[in-house]
């Protein structure tokens, strides 16, 4: 048997980037449904290499092949405010890691996801450990903060997001529940939505255990 861990913010109407307004309604229509509003890095999302202007891959063009695999999970809590995660935080798995397996940083600040801090006190990847995520051809790196770097200084933003998109790095963003995951290596998925000319999209992002 599988477990399998939810690992997406859920979207709510009012939260940043996010509303919802009914377009039918069941008394009125004979069906409920509503319009959604969302800004397109919003919640749990998928970052195309357009995002940053490198190159011209949108986020449909990614393969999807790519979106699934395993992942190591490395626990670097407890994480202080605007934090810098180097590359001596991946000691646990820098002699196991081979290319092609993920990566998701566990820092528990999902929980902060309503706060101002969960945005603006974010901890963030050092360039140095964008530049190694390359280096050992990490196919996707996933984190809770709502981006790999400081979304209130523009050239670390630009640099880490350019570091990791040249190098083939799929970057997943604002994930949660990752303090639920008990293995350390896992089956991870997240799959954006197919957004045309998208620079990014929303995305379901599970991750499945494996029984020993």
């Amino acid at each position: 048997m599988s477990r399998v861990i939810d690992l997406t913010l859920t979207l709510k109407s009012g939260m940043r980037g996010v509303a919802f307004e009914p377009a039918r309604i069941l008394e009125q229509d004979g069906w409920n449904a509503t319009a959604l509003s969302l800004y397109s890095h919003c919640g749990t999302h998928m970052d195309a290499p357009v995002h940053f202007g490198v190159g011209r891959q949108t986020i449909d063009q990614l393969d999807v092949s790519q979106l699934i695999g395993p992942a190591w999970v490395v626990d670097v809590r407890p994480m202080e405010p605007c934090a810098l995660i180097g590359v001596e935080r991946m000691n646990s798995i820098a002699d196991k890691i081979e290319p092609g397996d993920s990566v998701m940083i566990c820092t528990g600040w999902s929980e902060y996801y309503d706060q101002d801090r969960y945005r603006d006190e974010l901890p963030r990847i050092s360039a140095d450990l964008a530049k190694w995520c390359v280096e050992k051809q990490v196919r996707m790196l996933g984190v809770e903060p709502p981006s790999v770097a400081d979304v209130n200084n523009i050239e670390e933003l630009t640099t880490v997001h350019k570091i990791l998109f040249e190098g083939g790095v799929i970057v997943v963003e604002g994930l949660a529940n990752l303090q639920s995951l008990t293995k350390p290596r896992v089956t991870f998925i997240a799959l954006p939505l197919k957004v045309a000319d998208g620079d990014g999209a929303p995305a379901r992002a599970v991750a499945i255990e494996d029984e020993d």
